[in-house]
C-alpha cells in the first residue's frame, strides 16, 4: 500500500494552481473540469509518477470550517520535505512567501511554516 493522492482545500483553485506551480515549483498533473471546479493536482517535477496533491475547493461549509479551523491554530493543512530548508527559506521569501515560522530546529528535524494564499499553513521540514 501507498499513499497516491492526498489534498488540501483552497479558497480559489486558480490561485493555488498558480502559487503550487510558480512560487512552489511543482507541475500540474490534472486539470479536469468537475461542473463548476476541477479535478486538479499538482506533483513534484523530481516525482511525476509519484503522490499527487490534490488542490481542492473549500466550497463545503464543513471544509471551509476545518481549514480555518486549522489555520486560526497555527497548524499546518500539509508538509513537504526539502532537501535544504534554510535555501527554501531564502527563496520563498525572495518570492514574497510569507512565513509564520522561520526555521526552527526541532531535534533531529528542521521545520518552517508559511501561508499559500488560499486559507492553508503549509510546513516544509528537512529531516
Amino acid at each position: 500500500m501507498r499513499i497516491t493522492l492526498t489534498g488540501v482545500f483552497v479558497s480559489d483553485q486558480d490561485q493555488a494552481l498558480r502559487f503550487y506551480t510558480e512560487t512552489l515549483g511543482f507541475v500540474k498533473k490534472n486539470d479536469v473540469p468537475v461542473g463548476e471546479f476541477k479535478w486538479l493536482t499538482v506533483v513534484s517535477p523530481d516525482e511525476p509518477d509519484g503522490t499527487e496533491l490534490l488542490l481542492e475547493p473549500d466550497e463545503n461549509p464543513v471544509a471551509q470550517a476545518y481549514q480555518q479551523g486549522l489555520f486560526e491554530q497555527g497548524i499546518p493543512a500539509a508538509s513537504f520535505g526539502v532537501t535544504d530548508i534554510y535555501a527554501e527559506y531564502e527563496k520563498l521569501k525572495s518570492l514574497g512567501v510569507a512565513f509564520s515560522v522561520e526555521p526552527t530546529e526541532m531535534g533531529d528535524v528542521t521545520i518552517a511554516v508559511f501561508d499559500d494564499t488560499c486559507g492553508n499553513l503549509i510546513q516544509i521540514m528537512q529531516t
